[in-house]
């Protein structure tokens, strides 16, 4: 079992009912990432199915309090079990407090005479040309001093956007961002990693302010369209915050796999601390 596996990893006490330690090193700041956390989740949901065949389809998670270090418990209910799709909902608390409520789909693949996807292709530069291969960035520590100790499980090539806090003097900074991004140490991506995945890049609107500011999560929806043809290479991530109005933002998120097939798309709603 690697890494991400262990510090994501489900106990069942009984049917319907998981624990899970949240592990310190998924930290950011005050408490555990977001993308962690959903992705904790998303691992008891899969083991209440148990069934390979039937894959995540979309996850909707509401954070309504930050978990604390130690030990979790995850109530998971099949709403609806159908011939092709299961529907279910979970509840994370700790000590008796409700932290995090859940809906989930999971569904077999089912045959169909529609079929067509205008979602391929890796994003263009700001200039049109091609993204440039991962392979040919050089790494950049965004976070040397180890404040987030999350930044830690992941490697990171940054390829769009202004770096954090140093917008364009013209004030005409965008709130898009992206990048190469993979797990540390070649663990292998799945659904509940790209789970992780899609919280784990640098909030974009860091790219369009001067100074650090909070914001967290209060809303995640993600969109599951496939896995990479390779799970250990890099994967192109792309976010961006068209809206930030009365304290909230808005981010819109895609991964892509290095041949540019189209794995996630998220949507968070954000509270501006």
């Amino acid at each position: 079992m690697n890494s991400f596996s262990l510090e994501t990893q489900v106990t069942q006490l009984e049917q319907g009912r998981y624990s899970a330690n949240m592990d310190r090193s998924w930290w950011i700041i005050s408490g555990p990432n977001g993308g962690y956390v959903a992705a904790v989740i998303l691992r008891a949901i899969c083991e209440e199915v148990n069934e390979p065949s039937r894959a995540p389809r979309s996850i909707s998670l509401q954070f309504l309090r930050v978990p604390k270090e130690g030990l979790v418990e995850i109530e998971v209910v099949v709403e609806r079990t159908g011939r092709t799709v299961s529907n279910l909902s979970a509840r994370m608390t700790q000590n008796g407090v409700l932290l995090v409520i859940a809906i989930a789909v999971l569904a077999e693949p089912r045959e169909s005479s529609l079929s067509f996807n205008e979602l391929q292709g890796l994003p263009l530069l700001d200039d049109g040309t091609a993204i440039p291969a991962a392979e040919t960035i050089e790494e950049e520590d965004l976070d040397p001093d180890r404040e987030v100790p999350m930044r830690g499980h992941y490697e990171q090539r940054w390829v769009i956007g202004e770096h954090p806090f140093q917008p364009l003097p013209s004030g005409e900074s965008l709130a898009r961002t992206g990048g190469w991004l993979r797990p540390a140490g070649g663990e292998p991506i799945d659904a509940i990693a790209l789970t992780a995945m899609t919280d784990a890049w640098l909030p974009p609107i860091f790219s369009r302010v001067r100074e650090p500011l909070m914001v967290p999560t209060i809303d995640l929806t993600i969109h599951f369209r496939g896995l990479p043809k390779d799970p250990e290479a890099f994967c192109f991530v792309l976010f961006e915050s068209p809206l930030a109005q009365d304290g909230y933002l808005i981010e819109h998120g895609q991964i892509f796999d290095a041949e540019g097939h189209l794995l996630v798309e998220s949507r968070q709603l954000a509270v501006v601390v």
